[in-house]
């Protein structure tokens, strides 16, 4: 049993401590998640959980924060016991977040890992499981996780790891993410990622006197009832399904994606950054100049974005973008994202705003 206890430890405590580096690694996509559990329990649960919405970000760090912190405190085993508690008490929540998104299918990825590594709703519910059986097991046998070093330089390393982890979180809010797992990062083609990367196969599930049966074709006997058509190889599918920029005129993907353009993404008016667009707009002009195509994407409604960009001087057409995607795109509001020929060449944040050296620079890559 001892040296199961001590497996359990290492392993709890690598894990938390890795989930919770990738969740601060990308703190807004984290808070993003946040906000579709609260949308959810707000409306099947009860109404006050809408209010949490505003503290996303806030309990995004912190919540990443806390589980390196007592990954780190589980390692170096300082106040075991309540470290113990606490992380019983942490994966208990996830637990019910992840079985109720499988179960009720209301938010089919947890984040458990950000965007680094997709799990399906019962696949993290098995993961959490695992965890609090473990978790378990270490708080009946923690006899055999005696302390290796003072109990001072414990607090010393956990506090420092909170202060650290803190700081990580936030700077990635001020900029981007440290390491970019998204469809969209730099170096990828969105064209090519909006194709199935092989022929997509699929399954029938049909239907006949209260008994199902699947076909890998579909039935010719039409006493069968369709139910459901699923992919056998979804791994194979787009990674990009739902880019798309428009405006009253029509669909301008295709254009959008052809040509070097430099776009503004702001993801909605109220919440955008205002403090940069003296070198934004600096940026657009001598994009322009330099025959690089300055466009604007928002979500925001044409009316909004009108008074909006008349009020920070923003002179480049806009068009209309689904609001997810363009928090997908990019981390910042508003944030600069520059297209070659449909691959993404460079992401800045607006408190990166590239000077246009920096964009030909990219462009030459």
């Amino acid at each position: 049993m001892k040296y199961i206890t001590k497996f359990f430890w290492l392993f709890v405590g690598v894990l938390f401590i890795f989930s919770g580096l990738i969740k601060i690694n990308d703190p807004v996509g984290t808070a993003i998640k946040l906000e579709e559990y609260f949308e959810v329990f707000s409306t099947d649960i009860a109404p006050f959980f809408s209010s949490l919405k505003p503290a996303a970000l806030f309990l995004s760090i912190f919540l990443s924060a806390l589980e390196i912190v007592l990954g780190v405190a589980l390692l170096v085993r300082w106040k075991l016991k309540e470290v113990l508690w606490l992380l019983l008490a942490m994966i208990v929540f996830f637990t019910f977040l992840t079985f109720y998104s499988a179960y009720f299918n209301k938010v089919t990825d947890c984040g458990c890992f950000g965007d680094a590594i997709k799990l399906t709703p019962w696949e993290s519910f098995t993961k959490d499981i695992v965890l609090l059986v473990m978790i378990v097991v270490l708080l009946i046998t923690q006899r055999y996780l005696q302390p290796f070093i003072s109990q001072k330089v414990g607090a010393t390393i956990t506090a420092l790891t909170a202060i650290l982890s803190v700081g990580i979180g936030w700077y990635a809010y001020e900029n981007l993410p440290y390491i970019d797992f998204r469809a969209y990062k730099i170096g990828n083609n969105i064209p090519t990622l909006m194709k199935p990367s092989a022929p997509l196969k699929y399954k029938y599930i049909m239907t006949k006197g209260g008994q199902e049966q699947v076909f890998t074709e579909y039935p010719t006997d039409t006493t069968w009832t369709f139910k459901e058509m699923v992919a056998i190889n979804p791994e194979d599918g787009p990674k990009i399904t739902d880019f798309n920029v428009w405006n009253d005129e029509g669909d301008h993907t295709q254009e959008v994606l052809t040509g070097t353009k430099l776009v503004i993404v702001v993801h909605n008016v109220t919440k955008a950054n205002t403090d940069n667009f003296e070198r934004i707009n600096a940026l657009v002009a001598a994009a322009e100049k330099e025959g690089i195509t300055p466009i604007v994407i928002t979500s925001s409604g044409a009316q909004e974005f009108e008074a909006f960009r008349h009020e920070v001087n923003l002179a480049a057409p806009y068009y209309f973008g689904d609001h997810t995607v363009l928090k997908t795109i990019i981390r910042s509001n508003p944030g600069i994202w520059l297209l070659k020929d449909g691959t993404t060449k460079g992401l800045w944040h607006h408190n990166n705003t590239p000077t246009i050296d920096e964009v030909k620079a990219a462009l030459a890559k």
